[in-house]
């Protein structure tokens, strides 16, 4: 096949000004360059496209792909993941991952929260804010976490994301409206053991593929799997492969929240135990990082026996499903 692939290059908007953090979900050239070298070792030929200004500019040329290997985060709003997949299903062009309409929603943790609750799943009591006076709203008792709605890579966590009392509520969440531009979740804070859960496939036939454990060094990082965490993951963080029954509990909640939210291809499903080490849903990442190095899914499926070029190619091969085959 000619795989086409999309990406926004964090060396490019930090050519433009921004900062580390603004520019933390994007990806590395070394990212790019080993999904394509893995993709050439399949034997597809490759062809890098870039962001969707580039895109845009291919399309008008009457460019086709037989697939599109889409990674691109966007940088701003709600849809910026979606904006890509929604490109490419108004010229009907298949591409891996999920749809506009998945992406869309699991971006937004308030929302991804509430079709999760609704399918009768378990997940921290939450509310979302969006005026400092929705604090009022707050119905469940400290201490709580916080984080902005609709941000990855752990951007807006830190030590400041654990708040044991009520009174220091707005102090902090009006900090974090005004730096984020952007809704407040407010959840109770999990304080059990952390996972997450790599997912392959499509509706029916998705499966899990793992779970690992997720340890913070506390005496390091108070907060947990905080943005400063995930940058200094070599220091802080350890990622143990878990064999226990708790791994089936954690599948099982996975899998179905995946289906829930109309995830495609792969993915990962965050989980937290709560007080009764009963496993709870916390994110999900459709548009999961696949650095083959720093990024957990890769992670993951290495501590199971899955080479990065294996994990590449369950992507391609689920996406691949979706081709229709034209007779012009």
């Amino acid at each position: 096949m000619l795989i086409g692939i999309t990406y926004d290059l964090k060396v490019e908007y930090l050519a433009k000004g921004l900062s580390d953090e603004e520019t933390a979900e994007l990806d590395s050239e070394d990212t790019i360059n080993a999904i394509v070298e893995a993709l050439k070792k399949q034997g597809h030929a490759v062809e890098k496209i870039g962001g969707i200004s580039s895109l845009v500019l291919a399309l008008s040329n009457n460019k086709k792909w037989d697939l599109v290997f889409n990674i691109a985060e966007g940088l701003k709003g709600f849809s910026r993941e979606a904006r890509i997949p929604a490109l490419l299903d108004a010229y009907d062009i298949p591409y891996t991952f999920s749809d506009p309409l998945t992406l869309t929603m699991c971006l937004h943790k308030g929302i991804t929260k509430k079709i999760i609750r609704d399918a009768g799943l378990k997940t921290p009591k939450f509310v979302v804010i969006e005026d400092i006076n929705d604090i009022e709203d707050i119905n469940f008792a400290p201490p709580y976490f916080i984080k902005p709605i609709a941000e990855g890579t752990s951007k807006g966590i830190d030590y400041t994301s654990i708040i044991n009392y009520r009174d220091d509520l707005f102090t902090h969440v009006n900090l974090m409206l005004e730096k984020y531009k952007q809704p407040v979740l407010i959840e109770e804070l999990m304080i059990g053991r952390e996972f997450t859960v790599g997912i392959i496939g499509t509706g029916k036939q998705a499966k899990a593929i793992g779970t690992i454990e997720i340890i913070v060094d506390k005496s390091k990082i108070a907060e947990g799997y905080s943005y400063e965490a995930k940058q200094k993951y070599l220091e802080t963080v350890r990622y143990v492969r878990v064999e226990e029954d708790i791994a089936l509990r954690c599948q099982e909640l996975a899998i179905k929240a995946w289906r829930a939210l109309g995830g495609r291809d792969c993915g990962r499903i965050d989980i937290m135990l709560d007080s009764n080490d009963e496993p709870n849903f916390i994110e999900a990442n459709p548009l999961a990082g696949l650095n083959p190095v720093h990024s957990d899914l890769p992670i993951l499926a290495k501590l199971y026996g899955y080479s990065y070029e294996n994990l590449i190619n369950m992507i391609v091969e689920s996406a691949s499903k979706r081709i229709v085959i034209r007779q012009d």
